[in-house]
């Protein structure tokens, strides 16, 4: 079946034409690339690797950072433009892309000192390096600021203990940007290389979402690493917080994509599929999850594109971007869930699309901050009331 998109009220109209460029782009690689191996690796439990390649040379990672470091000095749009197509691939494709911008080489290019801009940015951009995000912890989730890990200052080292959980990439990453607490209680982030001593980062397996993708558990055991490594402009919660802005808004982009696909593989299916004489598409309960979800994903649409004007006019805020998380994530497992409905005993298959999708929006409405979390953080900007304790 071919994607035949959606826009129902011409959205497309408001885009510039590097834009519309950049998703018929990504929309042509996800067609050719990723949908022809999504399905097995999915299946299988592994995160197919060779994609990796094809998301360096489009220049997604790390597409907002300037030229100069080997990025595509690209809007925030452009960013969410293409976090929506790879996600209509698969929310693990989209993840893997987010982490390595948003949560490796974001506060790289922020908080990092030259050297380490220099030796990181490029080889993650190319993809010849791999990084992954430390700050969930197995007891701390959504208070991240009790995090029990520690980092001591001795001598010229830093002497990092404790662990992190739910770690996207982990296993395969050739660095990660740890984030712990000094002597001092004061939050730093810190670049921990591959085959550190005291540092391990086995895989969690049993996974029944996100199987397309790689994630692990990072462990530290009196894990010794060199001064240099630190990051010398972290010294607050704020950093790894801002960090979870820039990929919160990249999330809510990719559950646009994943809800077009299954809205579209319903509808084809509704129009080929028959019952009773007729094709399903006529009956009219079917009719109404079809229009339920397209009306969903143009809503999406509009409220998550003025979103991404408003950052790229710095004017953007983690509470707008915790609005089109919150409500998209949501919106998008309801209308995947139609989808496997209008598919019916196929629908269980991942012959099909929407059960994976499925199954994957379960996590991404849990990770990079829950949907209760963002009630909370929404209900705290409207009524100037906190209410996370």
């Amino acid at each position: 079946m071919a994607f035949k998109g959606v826009d129902f009220l011409q959205f497309k109209r408001l885009l510039s034409e590097e834009e519309i460029i950049l998703q018929d782009t990504c929309r042509r690689w996800v067609d050719e690339k990723v949908m022809p191996v999504i399905g097995p690796a999915f299946d299988q439990h592994v995160f197919p690797k060779e994609l990796v390649g094809g998301m360096a040379e489009l220049g997604l990672f790390g597409m907002t950072l300037p030229e100069e470091y080997g990025c595509a000095n690209a809007s925030y749009t452009q960013y969410g433009i293409a976090m929506q197509e790879l996600e209509r691939g698969d929310s693990g494709v989209r993840s893997f892309c987010s982490v390595q911008s948003s949560l490796v080489m974001y506060p790289i290019y922020s908080w990092g000192s030259e050297e380490q801009k220099r030796k990181w940015l490029p080889k993650l951009a190319t993809g010849e390096a791999i990084g992954c995000f430390g700050l969930t912890e197995p007891d701390h989730g959504s208070d991240p600021g009790n995090m029990a890990t520690r980092a001591k200052r001795d001598g010229n080292t830093w002497v990092l203990n404790g662990a992190k959980m739910w770690i996207t990439n982990g296993t395969i990453a050739d660095v990660a940007v740890v984030w712990a607490k000094d002597e001092e209680g004061t939050v730093r982030g810190f670049l921990v290389e591959k085959g550190t001593p005291g540092f391990t980062a086995p895989e969690q397996h049993r996974k029944m979402s996100l199987r397309a993708s790689v994630t692990s558990e990072l462990v530290f055991d009196d894990c010794v690493i060199p001064l240099e490594n630190v990051l010398p402009g972290t010294n607050s919660m704020k950093m790894p917080l801002l960090c979870l802005t820039s990929a919160r808004y990249g999330i809510a982009w990719g559950a646009i994509g994943a809800a077009m696909a299954c809205y579209d593989e319903a509808l084809q299916y509704s129009l080929e599929r028959k019952q009773f004489g007729k094709p399903i598409g006529g009956f009219q309960i079917t009719q109404q999850k079809l229009v339920y979800m397209l009306t969903e994903i143009t809503k999406m649409q509009f409220m998550t594109l003025q979103v991404g004007r408003l950052m790229d006019e710095g004017k953007g805020k983690h509470f707008h971007v915790s609005m089109v998380k919150r409500n998209n994530v949501h919106h998008a497992l309801e209308i995947a869930r139609l989808a496997r409905s209008v598919l019916g005993a196929n629908g269980i298959t991942t012959e099909y699309g929407a059960i994976r999708h499925m199954n994957n929006l379960e996590s991404v409405f849990t990770y990079e901050g829950t949907h209760d979390i963002h009630t909370l953080i929404l209900g705290n900007e409207i009524t100037g009331i906190p209410a996370f304790r």
